[in-house]
């Protein structure tokens, strides 16, 4: 037995008569149509002969159709069979029938954009519009939504993606803030055990001062104690002398007055014995303050770890890098280097004058100056001029100053240590070696927005670390700044 024909129906339909071709015919537009139906088309059109569809000229005559002709004989066999199996009763959707005319949908209005009967087509409403087979239609809204779809796709693993960086940004956060509380306690832990040993020293001074300054007391009470039984003494010879008579009062009373003339001294209260209250406590805070200066540190510069490449790994005390052949999982946030090894300083510089040295050692490949706020973050770029850097490079045993193009640096030492000067007021950063104060190169660019210390490193012999600088809290010095030459004036 044959096999059923696959084609639907609207394929073999007439968009005319709406009906299976009767003698179909081809136009050179390959649109097909009953040849009957399209000869009476043409005759209502007054000689004109276009497409009914697409409204194409035809000047040559339309071209049988024989095998269309086949598959539409066929089709109408196989349906006849099925109505007489089925007591032949035909169903159409309600849907698929024109609401107006009661006809099968078989076009699609690309002006009006809603499916129409082939009446509807010749009807003053959607006369000239351009129409296709609703086959045709459905297959380009399919497209329409498969693109649709895709993007939506697209913009749901975009979503997807972002709700998982955030997830890992609360996370790291949360590490974050650990580090932070960890650090912390260790800092103020050392400033308490510094006052607590400072606390401590002073009342040893001050129990050594009172301990030393009672004896002293108690030695003048003893001695006035002396001096007192020495006095009593002879009152007691004097009142007994006194009270004899006569001529026994003449003998003694010279060997008695002259000890009662014996010399005494005055009892006289010295200065100094009472406790210099006013040196233990007088400016207690900022004589205490004054000798922090052993213990902490000052760092001109403080690396932010928000910008630090995923490979370096950041000191605890943020002045020093080192480059790893491990990837850390870290935010992939806007202010952070990646792939570029590289870091930023805290504070951007816009005024002022300002300087600091990186120890860069035996390291054999680094970029140590600054760099824009402006400079792309993600994705590699030469660190030059061009684009937003202001720096120095080591790299194959060569030094280069970062100009477009590079400037080959002839150094007569390995410098250890790398001093930065930035003058924003003057437009000008110098780089110098600080062992003989040797100048290495100077450039000179405005400073339109904030420049940042910047550190790049590219191998882990050794890190790169900001060198802290010592802060003197001399009160002489402030002395002698606001005018007065002698602080104790």
């Amino acid at each position: 037995m044959a096999a059923r024909l696959s084609l639907p129906e609207e394929e073999l339909t007439c968009s005319i008569c709406c009906n299976i071709f009767r003698d179909p015919v081809v136009l050179k537009c390959t649109h097909s149509f009953c040849g009957p139906c399209l000869q009476q088309y043409w005759t209502g059109k007054r000689g004109r002969r276009d497409c009914p569809l697409c409204r194409t000229q035809n000047l040559d005559d339309p071209i049988p159709s024989l095998t269309l002709k086949n598959l539409c004989e066929c089709y109408v066999q196989e349906e006849s069979q099925d109505v007489e199996g089925s007591g032949g009763e035909l169903y159409c959707d309600p849907g698929e029938l024109c609401p107006l005319h009661g006809e099968k949908l078989k076009l699609y209005c690309l002006l009006d954009k809603e499916p129409i009967c082939v009446v509807c087509h010749t009807s003053r409403k959607h006369k000239q519009h351009d129409c296709c087979p609703i086959s045709e239609a459905v297959v380009d809204v399919k497209e329409k939504l498969l693109s649709a779809l895709s993007s939506l796709q697209e913009k749901k693993e975009s979503f997807e993606n972002m709700k998982k960086n955030y997830e890992d940004t609360v996370t790291h956060i949360q590490v974050q803030t650990r580090f932070v509380e960890r650090r912390t306690h260790e800092e103020f832990e050392k400033l308490h055990a510094f006052l607590r040993v400072e606390e401590e020293s002073r009342m040893e001074a001050l129990r050594s001062e009172e301990e030393q300054k009672t004896a002293e007391m108690r030695r003048k009470m003893e001695e006035l104690e002396t001096n007192v039984s020495r006095v009593s003494e002879t009152i007691r010879v004097l009142e007994e002398e006194m009270s004899q008579e006569d001529i026994s009062v003449l003998r003694n009373c010279g060997r008695t007055l002259e000890r009662a003339n014996i010399p005494v001294q005055d009892p006289v209260m010295a200065s100094g014995v009472l406790i210099d209250v006013a040196k233990h406590i007088g400016s207690l805070s900022f004589q205490v303050w004054e000798k922090m200066q052993k213990i902490a540190r000052y760092n001109p510069v403080t690396l932010d770890p928000n910008t630090a490449a995923p490979w370096l790994v950041l000191s605890d005390d943020l002045t020093s890098i080192c480059d790893s052949d491990e990837k850390q999982k870290l935010p992939d946030n806007p202010e952070r280097f990646d792939p570029d090894t590289a870091i930023l300083g805290r504070e951007g510089l816009t005024s002022g004058r300002h300087s600091w040295e990186v120890d860069v050692g035996d390291n054999t490949a680094w970029v140590v100056g600054v760099a824009k706020e402006s400079v792309k973050r993600k994705e590699k770029v030469n660190s030059v001029l061009k684009n937003g850097y202001l720096c120095v490079y080591f790299y194959h045993n060569m030094y280069f100053a970062g100009t477009s193009p590079l400037t080959r640096l002839g150094l007569k030492r390995n410098p250890q240590r790398i001093r930065v000067l930035l003058d924003c007021d003057e437009g000008r950063v110098s780089f110098d070696d600080p062992h003989n104060n040797t100048h290495i190169y100077t450039f000179k660019h405005s400073v339109t927005e904030a420049m940042f210390p910047y550190l790049w490193v590219g191998c882990q012999k050794c890190p790169l670390a900001v060198r802290p600088v010592e802060v003197s809290l001399n009160v002489a010095e402030y002395f002698k700044q606001v005018g007065f030459l002698n602080p104790t004036a």
